[in-house]
Order: structure tokens, then C-alpha cells, then sequence
């Protein structure tokens, strides 16, 4: 139902609880026809229990009940031609032979369209649901993530793209040279390969990373193509830019192999007024509770122990699960003395993300001024809430930029890979 915690009570919206195919499909098509890049499908691997100790407030309050990626990205490569298919996958909960064998096979179905989203979780009750009692610290979930990752590149490298050489009449299905065991042993994961399936298109889906923790920014600069970022003005998206393309050189890595794409929710009206009155009419749908367990959960604090007209508690040293985005919020809440309850309902609106708001001419114009001010090399739009029968952003806004010269008029051949600018990747065994 889009990113806004009150945008499944607009009348417009569609809220689907992850059941309607033939919608998933029309978004896809749709952001297809306005050529994007990419769909991105997020994921959460529980439904949020941790304010009260319970999840009560989360299912009477918010949506639940959601899609679950890679099955749903499978689906959407075979009703799409050109669109990039992104989906999360969680590396402190997934099994890094199942996942690659996964996400291998969506990038032959596709053609070349897949790209993943390593995320490390965040909730104890994503925990239990992996028979463990809590979640893994910070510093723990950070090193798994590395190790997931080297392991599923090292997976699709095994079997090499001309393992197979199919000749009948001297009964030799495929080279035994083209295949290779590493025999990994790491702390979190021992997987000997090869894998089962043949290299993927792109040899590997484009990673993706989100977040802005120091740890973060560590892997992310390593080993990331696209970062999906929480900036919420320009001049810390141009600081954050500089950071990290920085520290990929300092991996020897080149700057333009990594793609920038902060988060932005924009409210398009047909006038000004028009874009205030939705953005005034939407927030007038948040409930306090919504926005205190969404924050607790990813928090991993339970909110409900502290008044809610009361002042915001200082308990960044105490998160356990976004602690990036969240110090930030937290000092910010503080700064502008904000209630607690204040500061929830805030966060609710866009999740921190920058919420521009007004016609497409002016939309368009901030977005070309961050691109233009080495801000970002892109944008991860985020609806409010998916209406079924229109989307503003992409019928009024999409134009704009592309009469601007700052976005394609069509798809170029390719991968999703190449038409990113980003090069495939050698194979480590060849």
C-alpha cells in the first residue's frame, strides 16, 4: 500500500495484504511503460511484535501480510520485458546455496534483470522466527553479511558460462574443467559448491545494499552497486555521496561502479495548494500507535514503557536494529523538542526519507538539483500509496525529467548490468 504509515486508509488505495497478483503485475507494467530502471519488492521476515510486547497495535494499526520476493520477482519477469527486478533477501536468515540457485534462475528467466537486496534483518521477532532467541548484535550481523556475500559470488562463478558443451556424438555433456569446489569454511557458513545451474546472465544480479551506518557504509563500499540511502537533505546526501565514493577507492574500486539512490517520497498535486491539501489529508490518517510500533520494531525498543505526550527518551546508545537512520531521527526528535508520540507520527509520514511536495515541474526541478549537485546518480521512489488507477509521479513527473535530458526516453539493449553502467564480473575461477 506504499511506504506512508496512513496510506492504506486513503479511499484510494489499494490495500492488498499481499494478495492481489493482478495488481503486483500492473505496478510492474506500469513502471515498465515509464521505462524505470527497476522494481524494488522490500521484505520483513515477521510481523512486528515489540511495542507492548505484542503485535496487537502492528495488525489493527498498519498493514501486514506482504509479498514475498523472489517467488513474486519470478512471476514478474515472465509479464515484463525490460524492467529491472529487484527483491531483499536477508543474509542472517537465508542459506547462501538455496539463495544463489534462486536468484541465478531469476536472472536466466528474465534475461539478465535481476538484483538483490542484502539486508541483515532487524527484529527479535525475525529471530524467533529462525530458531533464535534474539536477533545477532550489530557488529555480528555485518560480518555474516560479508561472508553471505562472498560465498553466493563465489557460487555463481563455479559453474562457468561454457561449462556446457552438449556433444551427442561423443557422449560429452560439459568440460569437468568449468566447474570448481572451494570447500568454504567461514564463522557463519561452510558450502563446498559448485552450484547446480549455469552462471547467471550478468554473472552476478546486481547488488544492492540500504542503509547508512558506519558498518554499512564499510560493506556497502566493498561490495555494492546500488545503495538505497536514507538522506534527508541535500547537503548530507552530498556528504554521504563523497563518503562513500571515497572509501570504495580505498577498496580499489571505481566510483562510478557504485549507483547513489537516496529514497524519495513525493506527494505530486496538480497545483501547489492541490499537493498540500494530500500531503495535510494524508497525515491526518496516522494513528500514534501506527507510527510508535513501526518505530519500535525497528528500533528494537519498545516504546510503550514511555509517555507518549512526554519528552523524546535519548536511547540511540540502546537500538539494536536501525541504528543509522534512527541516531539521526533520535537526535533530531530531541533537538526539536518533540514528544514521543510527536515524533513517531513524523517518522510515519515518509520514514525519514525527503518528501518533496508539489507540482511535477517542481518535483522534477529538486530532483535534477540534487543529480546536478553530486547528491545522488539516481532516486528510489517511494509511493505514499499505490493507487490502482494512476500514478502522478511517473504520468507527470517521468516526463519532465526526460525532457530535461536526466532520464532515457527508452531502454538501451542489455542487461540491467550494463544499462546501470556497470561492468560484469570477472569470473574468479576462470
Amino acid at each position: 500500500s506504499g511506504i506512508h504509515q496512513g496510506g492504506w486508509r486513503h479511499p484510494q488505495a489499494a490495500t492488498t495484504g499481499g494478495r492481489n497478483w493482478p495488481l503486483y503485475r500492473k505496478i510492474a507494467q506500469r513502471a515498465e511503460a515509464a521505462k524505470l530502471d527497476m522494481i524494488f519488492v522490500a521484505d520483513k521476515l515477521a510481523i512486528d511484535d515489540v511495542y507492548g510486547g505484542h503485535l496487537a497495535h502492528t495488525v489493527q494499526h498498519r498493514q501486514v501480510g506482504w509479498s514475498e520476493p523472489l517467488t513474486l520477482l519470478a512471476a514478474l519477469a515472465a509479464v515484463t520485458d525490460r524492467i529491472g527486478l529487484g527483491g531483499t533477501v536477508s543474509s542472517s536468515y537465508s542459506e547462501p546455496y538455496t539463495t544463489a540457485r534462486q536468484l541465478a534462475n531469476i536472472d536466466h528467466i528474465s534475461g539478465g534483470r535481476a538484483a538483490w537486496n542484502v539486508v541483515t534483518s532487524l527484529t527479535h521477532a525475525e529471530a524467533r522466527n529462525f530458531g533464535r532467541s534474539q536477533h545477532f548484535s550489530h557488529e555480528d550481523r555485518y560480518r555474516r553479511a560479508a561472508e553471505f556475500i562472498d560465498v553466493m559470488k563465489a557460487l555463481w562463478d563455479s559453474f562457468e558460462e561454457d561449462a556446457l558443451v552438449v556433444e551427442k556424438s561423443r557422449a560429452r555433456f560439459a568440460d569437468p574443467a568449468r566447474f570448481h569446489r572451494f570447500d568454504h569454511q567461514g564463522e557463519s557458513f561452510e558450502v563446498q559448491g559448485p552450484l547446480n545451474l549455469p552462471r547467471p546472465p550478468q554473472g552476478h544480479p546486481v547488488v544492492i545494499q540500504a542503509g547508512v551506518s558506519e558498518a554499512f557504509i564499510d560493506l556497502a563500499a566493498q561490495h555494492a552497486e546500488m545503495l538505497f540511502v536514507v538522506q534527508p537533505n541535500r547537503e548530507r546526501a552530498q556528504q554521504f555521496y563523497q563518503t562513500i565514493k571515497e572509501r570504495a577507492q580505498h577498496y580499489q574500486r571505481q566510483p562510478d561502479q557504485l549507483r547513489i539512490m537516496p529514497g524519495l517520497v513525493p506527494i505530486v498535486g496538480h497545483s501547489e495548494q492541490d499537493a498540500r491539501d494530500r500531503a495535510e489529508y494524508l497525515k491526518s490518517l496516522i494513528t500514534v500507535e501506527s507510527g510508535l510500533s513501526f518505530v519500535s520494531a525497528s528500533m528494537n525498543i519498545d516504546l510503550s514503557q514511555y509517555p507518549v505526550d512526554g519528552p523524546v527518551p535519548d536511547l540511540r546508545e540502546q537500538i539494536t536494529g536501525s541504528k543509522g537512520r534512527f541516531q539521526y531521527v533520535i537526535a533530531n526528535a530531541i533537538e526539536q523538542k518533540l514528544t514521543l508520540g510527536e515524533m513517531a507520527k513524523r517518522y510515519a509520514e515518509s520514514l525519514s526519507f525527503p518528501s518533496p511536495t508539489g507540482t511535477a515541474d517542481h518535483i522534477a526541478q529538486q530532483m535534477i538539483d540534487w543529480y546536478q549537485h553530486q547528491a545522488c546518480d539516481g532516486f528510489v521512489i517511494l509511493p505514499t500509496y499505490i493507487d490502482e488507477n494512476e500514478d502522478l509521479f511517473l504520468s507527470h513527473v517521468v516526463p519532465r525529467l526526460q525532457d530535461a535530458g536526466v532520464f532515457h526516453q527508452d531502454y538501451a539493449a542489455g542487461t540491467l548490468r550494463e544499462r546501470l553502467g556497470l561492468r560484469k564480473p570477472v569470473n574468479r575461477f576462470h
